[in-house]
């Protein structure tokens, strides 16, 4: 796999569904506290059939675990219904900047991890949070691995590389 360069926007919620008949919807964010999320504008939308839109986000308010939004495109539940599925980014240039060393999860997303021994093992797809541990899920070929992020584990990161170093047994 070639060297892509790092992303410029990163996902940091999702559309989860509808939310009453004026074209309300629900956002699942991936942030510590709900309402952080519309603080990362403007937003893009990538649909599950690939479209990017821009939405406009004139109202929202938590909602439970996550929030609600009216946006300009909608004005019935109808119209929302077709954002349902979607995956919410921002510019990564809108996210407050981290201390040397701490990366943000969506920036992790894609990393080509290898292990320091450089057999390459395949790219982080997702994260899970475990509670001890966050986990790296890293599909290659026709293995999935569960890989703790945790700093006996992963020794280096180069966002610029899109590359990860970890020190794993690949056969496991």
């Amino acid at each position: 796999m070639p060297d892509q360069a790092p992303p410029e926007w990163m996902e940091v919620g999702r559309v989860a569904g509808t939310y009453g008949v004026r074209g309300w919807l629900r956002i699942q964010p991936y942030t510590t506290k709900s309402e952080t999320i519309l603080d990362y504008q403007p937003w893009r939308v990538r649909q599950r059939s690939g479209a990017v839109k821009t939405p406009t986000v004139l109202e929202a308010q938590v909602h439970g675990k996550g929030l609600i939004v009216r946006i300009a495109e909608c004005e019935v539940r109808e119209e929302a219904e077709h954002w349902t599925g979607g995956t919410i980014e921002c510019p990564i240039s809108a996210l407050p900047a981290l201390p040397a060393g701490e990366y943000y999860w969506g920036e992790l997303l894609g990393l080509m991890v290898e292990t320091v021994e450089g057999v390459v093992l395949g790219p982080v797809h997702r994260l899970l949070e475990t509670g001890a541990n966050d986990v790296l899920v890293v599909r290659g070929g026709d293995r999935e691995r569960l890989i703790p992020y945790i700093p006996a584990v992963v020794r280096g990161i180069d966002k610029d590389a899109r590359r990860m170093i970890v020190d794993w047994d690949p056969d496991f």
